[in-house]
């Protein structure tokens, strides 16, 4: 393992009632108040993960799966776009990943070698059709990332563009030019790799879609691009052993947890922003979105008993969101704890050149120092009206720092799971809508949902329905 110098900063004074006021902080009493429960969730988190259920917890350590994807790389076929078909977990991560290291997809300029990545990760045909359209197949790679395998828009989106593949190269072009990236022994993406002979990259078993961006699933594409795969997993496990130390104060992963499930349950905060002064967390935040929504809301705690409980997890970007969301979060309801996420040498800056008059005093002045300077004053602004807020920092965007951050929020999400009283691994709520698809679909053995679509069907009151049509 290479060494890599990596600074990592919580603050969270601005959440603190010794900074901002009884009205909008939390105490330090309430918050040594909870160390104990935190323990006990750090504690239950690597219980879970020693018996092997949490394969996230450990799989940084594990290099076999970068030697694999190291030793594959040489066999494929010369490539200039690569289309990622995924949804979900089994997208997000990796376009997080990717435009974090690479920027913008729309700014995206490919090193010499490393291909362009596209994301279609909608059923909606606008932006897949677009794609089939204007890219070749004979200079495509096809990736299908499902870690259940049977996940319905990737199924239709891979079977539509294998077809167009398959009649533009044939099939034995197909085979070389698609790659599966799906649980190593189960799912239909599964079988249709052995009975194919396709290429198949494993998602371990015990990680789930959400919280695979450091395995094969986003793994892949970052080799794809040159990306320092060690590098990103050194980052991730150094964030893994601070979060398996029990004391509050020094493990940010379980502060962060205890931070926002205290401001939710006893402050009446359960909307948690995550705003990142950083283009190129953009999807970053919206991999977080996933993860924290789809892990911690639940109707039920992990006893069976009723809860429906849960944070609400909304994306911003500074400093575009201070001209949309943050009068809201300004003058708005007080039911949002907001962190903010700075990243301190760009990768690039531009200076602003004199310009005589209103605008004479940006002269010389970096845009990341305009940047940086918009992020302090809406956070001192929000903390003056007792407005809670955190910062995240680190020195630099670089895979060491990347795998530091997913981890980070990675590791948060579970030690919340716990604080919150339920299982943050699963996703019922989700599972049910997509029975009721496969039923709306026609797909066999789902006759009982179906059964429940046409009672309800049969219970909707069409009056309450407005059509308007002009001839």
């Amino acid at each position: 393992m290479n060494h890599h110098p990596i600074r990592f900063d919580l603050d969270y004074s601005l959440a603190m009632s010794e900074t901002i006021g009884a009205r909008g902080g939390l105490s330090q009493r309430e918050l040594e108040a909870e160390a104990e429960r935190v323990s006990d969730a750090v504690s239950a988190t690597i219980t879970r993960a020693d018996g092997g259920e949490l394969g996230f917890f450990r799989s940084a350590s594990d290099r076999r799966i970068v030697r694999e994807i190291e030793a594959l790389l040489p066999s494929l076929p010369p490539h200039r776009e690569v289309i990622v078909l995924g949804i979900g977990g089994s997208s997000l991560g990796a376009r997080a990943l990717i435009e974090a290291l690479r920027g913008p997809h729309a700014l995206h300029e490919p090193k010499e070698g490393s291909p362009r990545i596209h994301f279609p990760d909608n059923s909606d045909p606008f932006v897949l059709s677009a794609l089939l359209h204007r890219l070749d197949p004979r200079e495509t790679l096809l990736i299908a990332a499902s870690k259940s395998g049977g996940t319905i828009e990737t199924a239709a989106s891979f079977l539509v563009a294998r077809d167009v593949f398959r009649r533009a190269i044939g099939e034995k072009g197909l085979r070389e030019r698609t790659l599966i990236v799906t649980d190593p022994q189960e799912g239909a993406l599964r079988a249709l790799a052995q009975k194919e002979g396709l290429r198949a990259l494993p998602i371990p078993s015990n990680i789930g879609g959400r919280f695979s961006v450091l395995t094969a699933m986003g793994l892949l594409p970052g080799a794809l691009l040159g990306l320092d795969l060690d590098s990103l997993l050194d980052g991730a496990d150094w964030m893994r052993k601070l979060s398996e130390t029990r004391d509050i104060r020094q493990n940010p992963a379980a502060l962060f947890a205890a931070l926002h499930h205290l401001h939710h349950t006893r402050h009446g905060r359960p909307i948690h922003v995550l705003m990142p002064y950083a283009d190129a967390l953009r999807p970053f935040a919206a991999w977080f979105v996933q993860l924290w929504a789809e892990s911690l809301g639940k109707r039920r705690g992990r006893g069976g008993e009723a809860l429906e409980i849960g944070p609400t997890p909304l994306p911003a970007v500074g400093a575009t969101d201070q001209h949309a969301q943050v009068q809201l979060f300004m003058e708005g309801p007080r039911d949002k704890l907001i962190t903010f996420v700075e990243v301190e040498a760009p990768s690039q800056d531009l200076v602003v050149p004199r310009e005589e008059g209103a605008f004479e005093y940006l002269a010389g002045l970096g845009m990341k120092e305009i940047l940086d300077a918009e992020r302090k004053g809406t956070s001192l602004a929000l903390a003056s009206d007792g407005r809670p807020n955190l910062t995240v920092r680190v020195s630099r965007l670089d895979e060491v720092h990347l795998g530091a951050l997913f981890f980070f929020f990675e590791a948060a999400t579970a030690f919340a799971g716990e604080l919150y009283g339920i299982d943050a691994f699963d996703q019922p709520g989700v599972e049910k809508g997509k029975r009721l698809a496969s039923a709306i679909l026609g797909r066999p053995g789902f006759d009982e949902e179906r059964g429940e679509i046409q009672a309800m069907e049969g219970r909707s009151n069409q009056t309450h329905a407005l059509r308007f049509i002009r001839a």
